[in-house]
């Protein structure tokens, strides 16, 4: 007979097997790989070119070196982008390469994944995981916070593994969860080329590698091409490079090239610069060696960066003398690297990443004409406050596809009062689709209002290219109604301002109209005083004004309710009153 002691266990046992088994089936699974549209973001091919988490294509293999072509099956860089309001997210996921971590870098950045999400108003969180890593590597996410204004969860991004490679993965969510991934974005990405450090040597984990974080920071897709010990600005990597419409190459490859002459370090730099001049006028950054731990007490590291940083700025130099646009540099003494930023005499700790990262978002703002204020209110972000009526992403992306085979005349950009009024891309509501056909579409406009869009969301969108493609006559600029209550109105004006001179910089022979903030119901008088300030600040930018109140509001100076829809978006016959002066640009 059995001990009384063994029944117990059995039925412990069996107890945890069923609550196990439950909640496996509780949880619904989903392969990046198996989406029926592309979602592997910061890649820089997709389809059947290359493998589903590599980083070149699969022609590559033949024509490059093999050390670099196995450096590039490592998954650096790569991320996933979704949508979710589980409470609980699990990732699971096999491997390449069995050796998890290295003696100077952690198997969380080796071989982990990193999540990070997104809030409504376009604010980040680090997500905490729990991690298993056997011959399936598990991670487990919790994430019970709620948006407060829908039901539809968060955004995440989801960065893979930097010194190795997925073979496969699957994304899961409790089984009566909201779960859809986002497709691959259609912005133009920087494009890195490097080294062990710009490939992820040695973060503690994903996010925490400096192209990762300058992908977030800047919020624009980032391709990372570093490969350790292998980047040294060879012809058939940029050849493969050079295929990319790039918003910028960034060259950093000189740590690996000890073992070259400074002749030859010039000539790889100019050969390389010239040869990516071929194909795209996109700008170039050179950025110098980032300096060794150890060059005070180790006269040969000493030696060599003074000598390859030396070649390059000559390289540079030479650039410049032959006229080749487009082309900047990034010194050392820019990188401003202490010793703390290192693992070793050579590898980042996240320390040095993010010293590495600011100082390249630093420039990067600076060439590309991508300033950041210090309020609230110029700081780029992304929202998503209203996904049950259309989705913000998609409607970015929706535009930048219209882009690429309409050019309009004119561009008119807003929140709900110009998405609602009518035109393409379709989504949401339309209130005012007659009059739209009518005058607007008429005179040539193209619709790019969001809605609940504030002033800080704007300026994200033309800093992701809603203005790269095409080249209208006509601005229209129609915000900050959402801004009032949360937001002062020097601080909105402010928005403004880092709205219009974004506008001019990308658009000089535009011309541009701004319009008054449209009354609204019980904030009439607030409104008048706004657009007092609005108004003086067109007379400094030097761009039109207009103010459209009276037409909307009734004799005592209140909103008209019959112009109306629900007292801030006007209706078809509030939209015809306005149309014509908004689209008449004399």
């Amino acid at each position: 007979m059995r001990p009384y002691f063994y029944f117990i266990k059995t039925a412990i046992i069996a107890v945890f097997t069923l609550i196990t088994l439950s909640l496996n089936a509780q949880v619904k699974w989903f392969n990046p790989a198996k989406s029926e549209f592309p979602v592997i973001q910061n890649q820089g091919w997709s389809g059947d070119t290359i493998s589903t988490y590599n980083r070149l294509p699969n022609s590559a293999k033949e024509k490059i070196l093999l050390g670099v072509w196995y450096q590039t099956l490592n998954s650096a860089g790569i991320a996933i982008s979704f949508y979710s309001n589980s409470p609980r997210i699990n990732v699971r996921y096999t491997l390449k390469n069995k050796r998890l971590a290295m003696e100077h870098m952690p198997a969380t950045g080796v071989s982990g994944v990193d999540l990070y999400c997104i809030n409504q108003d376009g604010i980040w969180d680090y997500c905490v995981n729990s991690y298993s890593f056997k011959d399936t590597v598990n991670s487990v996410f919790i994430q019970d916070n709620k948006i407060p204004c829908h039901q539809m969860g968060f955004e995440y991004r989801l960065y893979l593994p930097l010194y190795n490679g997925v073979e496969w993965l699957e994304i899961g969510v409790n089984e009566d969860s909201y779960f859809e991934f986002l497709p691959k974005r259609l912005e133009k990405p920087f494009v890195v080329y490097g080294t062990s450090i710009a490939h992820g040597g040695c973060a503690s984990r994903p996010g925490m590698a400096w192209t990762n974080i300058l992908n977030r920071r800047m919020d624009h897709p980032v391709i990372n091409l570093g490969f350790s010990g292998n980047g040294r600005l060879e012809t058939e990597v940029l050849d493969y490079i050079s295929q990319i419409d790039s918003r910028m190459f960034i060259l950093d490859c000189y740590p690996n090239m000890e073992e070259m002459d400074k002749q030859e370090v010039e000539n790889r730099t100019i050969n390389a610069v010239k040869q990516l001049r071929e194909k795209s006028s996109a700008p170039i950054l050179i950025t110098e060696h980032c300096g060794f731990s150890d060059e005070g007490t180790n006269a040969r590291h000493k030696e060599f960066v003074k000598n390859v940083n030396e070649a390059a700025k000559s390289a540079y130099d030479k650039l410049k003398e032959q006229s080749i646009a487009n082309v900047y540099y990034l010194s050392k003494e820019e990188l401003d690297l202490d010793p703390d930023s290192r693992v070793d005499y050579a590898h980042y700790t996240d320390l040095g990443m993010q010293q590495h990262a600011y100082a390249v978002e630093k420039k990067a703002r600076e060439i590309l004409h991508e300033p950041i204020g210090n309020l609230k209110t110029t700081k780029p972000v992304t929202q998503r406050r209203e996904p049950y009526n259309y989705e913000w992403m998609k409607r970015h992306q929706a535009i930048l596809a219209l882009n690429k085979t309409n050019k309009p005349k004119g561009v008119i950009f807003g929140n709900s009062i110009t998405h609602y009024w009518g035109g393409l891309p379709e989504g949401g509501a339309r209130n005012g689709a007659k009059n739209w056909k009518k005058i607007m579409e008429k005179a040539g406009f193209q619709n790019m209002g969001f809605g609940w869009d504030k002033v800080e969301n704007v300026i994200w969108r033309i800093y992701n290219d809603e203005l790269a493609d095409i080249n209208p006559e006509k601005v229209v600029l129609m915000i900050g109604t959402n801004n009032l209550g949360g937001d002062p109105d020097e601080n909105i004006v402010e928005g403004i301002n880092a709205i219009i001179s974004a506008i001019q910089v990308r658009l000089p022979l535009a011309k541009i109209k701004v319009v008054g903030i449209f009354p609204r119901r019980n904030d009439e008088q607030k409104v008048i005083d706004i657009n007092k300030k609005i108004e003086a600040l067109t007379k400094v930018k030097g761009v039109s004004y207009l103010d459209i109140g009276h037409y909307l509001v009734d004799k005592n100076g209140k909103v008209n309710e019959k112009l109306f829809s629900d007292g801030l978006h006007p209706n078809e016959e509030g939209y015809s009153l306005i149309g014509k002066d908004i689209a008449d640009f004399k």
